[in-house]
């Protein structure tokens, strides 16, 4: 039994959401889920922990990785390794691609909906403990480009299904700013994508501050990277720009081609949500095609929501390579804003369909007999907490969303339903009364945000 304890103080970095809040957040993620697997999608689960020095290998997250160890162990012992929680989807699922490689189909379609572990400095929309979805296809040796035009597509479609303000998916492909930039005689390409990465946080003179300072690139060559950086556009025109600014290689040309496709599919699609950024960098140096980031408009404070990109080895097993391309939602991030920002909300505070009512303690049986029918015919329904009066039991359900009062037959007449919500109150029979169909689960409903 747990004692009785001072009142705790909340762990910054945490969350912990309300009933209904987490409703929200249960309905994104189902209806993520739901797109995910309509575009084919299988989705997979992978564990919590893996060993520090696979989550470690990067070296940037370091810092981030919560070690884990039993209370009472100083050193894991028997010679295991020592074991750190996830702090995102993609260094397991190469892991779990590497180790069932011989049961997978490849291209492999995978969708994966967790909780992660960062211990970064928690703000507003960045926690320690949050939920994370990602949709990802791998290949065996190699993958299809097209894969690079139909991801970003699902996941817009994916994020355009939630009652969200328009999204903007900015795209880019690594090969242009590669090609544009070893054509100028840049040689840090890996440099100038990580300065260029910056670019929207600390502006053009800055980054060309940067790159000049660090001799990454000259004043002109600089000038010219930031010419690039400023083309953007929701058609095929963003090629003919690019090639304006006098710079041409083969890299480049494919690049724009493969750039331009997405761009032509997207609008025939999805007209308005996707458009070429060139400013977009994406800073890992593993992403070797298109890139992807994605906002909110009117919200574009909260930064990228969706994110991600192509890259030619997830992992790779003696001469066995598996190229891939993939995106990934900061779902609790996600959620925050809708919530903080009354963007959305659920139809009623409880799962609850129905409340049958008590006239006294002594119905009691009889009431959960017939919330046991209505629950066996996949109608959620409870029994009132007590026999009070029929009003406050009314009020009971009204004060907790549930939109119908079941009154179960009575030395006057037969059973009753009533929705509280009109005030109509008709004949019913357990075994054949439907609500209607908007009523049978909790699902987002638009907030009370101004459009």
């Amino acid at each position: 039994m747990i004692q009785a304890m001072a009142r705790p103080t909340p762990l910054s970095g945490f969350p912990e959401w309300l009933p209904t809040d987490r409703a929200v957040e249960r309905a994104v993620i189902d209806t993520l889920r739901r797109t995910f697997e309509l575009h084919g999608f299988s989705e997979i689960e992978t564990r919590a922990v893996e060993p520090v020095e696979e989550l470690t290998r990067q070296g940037e997250t370091a810092k981030e990785v919560y070690v884990i160890s039993r209370l009472h162990d100083g050193e894991q012992g028997g010679g295991e390794a020592r074991l750190g929680l996830h702090f995102d989807l993609t260094v397991p699922l190469a892991r779990y691609v590497v180790e069932n490689a011989g049961k997978l189909v490849f291209p492999f379609k995978r969708y994966q909906i967790q909780k992660v572990w960062r211990g970064e400095r928690p703000q507003e929309g960045r926690f320690r403990e949050f939920y994370q979805a990602d949709i990802d296809v791998i290949g065996s040796q190699e993958l299809a480009f097209h894969y690079e035009v139909e991801l970003p597509l699902v996941m817009a479609e994916a994020l355009s299904a939630l009652p969200l303000p328009p999204i903007r998916m900015a795209v880019n492909n690594r090969k242009v700013a590669e090609g544009f930039y070893r054509a100028i005689g840049v040689s840090g390409v890996a440099a100038t994508l990580r300065a260029v990465d910056k670019l929207a946080k600390i502006g053009h003179e800055a980054v060309a501050a940067e790159l000049t300072d660090q001799g990454i690139a000259s004043a002109e060559q600089a000038e010219r990277i930031l010419a690039l950086a400023d083309v953007r556009g929701a058609d095929e025109t963003v090629a003919e720009r690019v090639r304006a600014l006098g710079v041409s290689s083969e890299l480049l040309t494919e690049g724009l081609e493969e750039l331009s496709a997405l761009i032509a599919a997207a609008n025939e699609r999805l007209p308005g949500v996707i458009e070429a950024d060139l400013s977009i960098a994406r800073g890992l140096d593993y992403y070797t095609g298109s890139v992807y980031e994605t906002t909110i408009e009117g919200h574009e404070d909260l930064g990228s929501i969706c994110s991600g990109g192509r890259y030619d080895s997830l992992a790779q097993q003696g001469g066995q390579v598996y190229p891939g391309v993939g995106l990934s939602i900061g779902v609790s991030r996600l959620v925050a804003r809708v919530l903080s920002a009354g963007m959305a909300t659920v139809n009623r505070g409880v799962p609850t369909v129905v409340l049958v009512a008590l006239g006294s303690e002594d119905d009691r049986a009889a009431a959960q007999r017939v919330a046991h029918a209505l629950r066996r015919r996949g109608i959620a329904a409870d029994v009132a907490p007590s026999a009070a009066k029929f009003g406050r039991q009314i009020r009971h359900a009204d004060r907790l969303g549930i939109p119908f009062v079941w009154f179960p037959a009575s030395d006057a007449g037969g059973d009753e339903v009533k929705d509280i919500r009109s005030g109509e109150q008709v004949a019913a029979d357990v075994q054949t009364w439907e609500p209607p169909a908007a009523d049978l689960t909790q699902r987002l409903v638009p907030g009370s945000a101004e459009e």
